[in-house]
């Protein structure tokens, strides 16, 4: 059996639902043809690519692997159904716009269609800032919000302009009974003992400088859930099965709460990718403008403590830096 796109959009269903019932569901499949479909793809690789946990379908390793590079040919064939259009629709230029994180990307796009009106803007998400550079370096994106962590850092190139948008440290979500739920900020250490929910690899540093900042601290981290679904992890953290880290812009809520970490041992910096052969590369300063407006907008209305936040808004980026 050679894979086909439908394979493909299988796996990223059941990963992005974390459930073979939700994923059918998307799909319009009935769940043992789900089921089948998905077996027929693990013989074909020849390993599993999800195990049934206490929460959910979670990816294996391998699983991890294969999805990174089904959503790349997956936005590969979108991206060539979008290119088709370019030269057949005569109205206004299309503009593909990537996104690692809705808490700057969405309001980046937004702010570009109120106010570059000659555009027409797509926006696409994507999990990994690893796949949103290569596909900005493609030319299939011409400009991106992402992330990176410090000692993976982005820099720009002759053909790609990087800016840091924001600098936030990141912070820790639990369960509202959690003995630390109380505190003001809590201790690293103080979760040595804890069980974590985390998302995976994303290629592009995490949670590599996570567990990094936990050695550092004595421990390593014990990590028995790992899901790409942030639906899941709410549900594990709001049951007290686990506590995970997240953003410092994370709204927490619904049977959570997100506490600053004491000394923000584990950062993270928002950046703007944007080509600078682009239909964009003129506009960059307004891009970034526009980015840390949507950044600065989103932490006022979401997080949980804005003062731990960097309030300077970084000078533009000189060519050829990422400041």
């Amino acid at each position: 059996m050679d894979l086909e796109l439908r394979h493909l959009r299988t796996l990223c269903a059941i990963a992005d639902t974390g459930s073979l019932t939700r994923a059918a569901a998307v799909l319009r499949l009935s769940q043992p043809a789900l089921t089948a479909r998905l077996k027929r793809v693990e013989q074909e690789i020849g390993v599993p690519l999800f195990t049934r946990g206490p929460r959910g379908m979670v990816s294996t390793r391998v699983g991890d692997f294969v999805l990174l590079r089904a959503r790349a040919i997956l936005h590969g064939v979108d991206d060539l159904g979008r290119g088709v259009a370019r030269f057949t629709d005569a109205d206004a230029p299309v503009v593909a716009i990537g996104g690692a994180v809705g808490s700057v990307s969405v309001g980046l796009a937004a702010r570009v269609v109120d106010r570059l009106p000659a555009v027409e803007v797509r926006l696409t998400m994507e999990y990994s800032p690893r796949l949103l550079w290569d596909l900005v370096a493609a030319g299939r994106l011409e400009a991106a919000a992402t992330v990176d962590y410090p000692g993976y850092e982005l820099e720009s190139t002759s053909d790609i302009q990087c800016a840091v948008i924001a600098d936030e440290p990141v912070f820790v979500a639990l369960a509202p009974n959690d003995l630390l739920a109380d505190r003001d900020e809590v201790a690293l250490t103080e979760l040595a003992e804890r069980t974590w929910a985390m998302t995976p690899s994303d290629g592009a540093g995490w949670p590599d400088c996570f567990h990094t900042a936990c050695v550092r601290a004595g421990f390593t981290p014990r990590v028995h859930y790992t899901s790409a679904s942030a639906e899941s992890i709410h549900e594990l953290v709001a049951a007290g099965h686990a506590v995970t880290a997240c953003q410092a812009v994370y709204r927490g809520g619904d049977g959570i709460v997100v506490r600053p970490l004491a000394g923000a041992p584990v950062r993270m910096r928002h950046v703007l990718l944007c080509r600078r052969d682009g239909p964009l590369a003129d506009h960059a300063d307004a891009m970034l403008g526009f980015a840390r407006e949507a950044y600065r907008d989103y932490a006022r209305r979401h997080a949980r403590c804005p003062d731990r936040l960097d309030p300077a808004t970084p000078a533009p980026a000189a060519a050829g830096t990422c400041p």
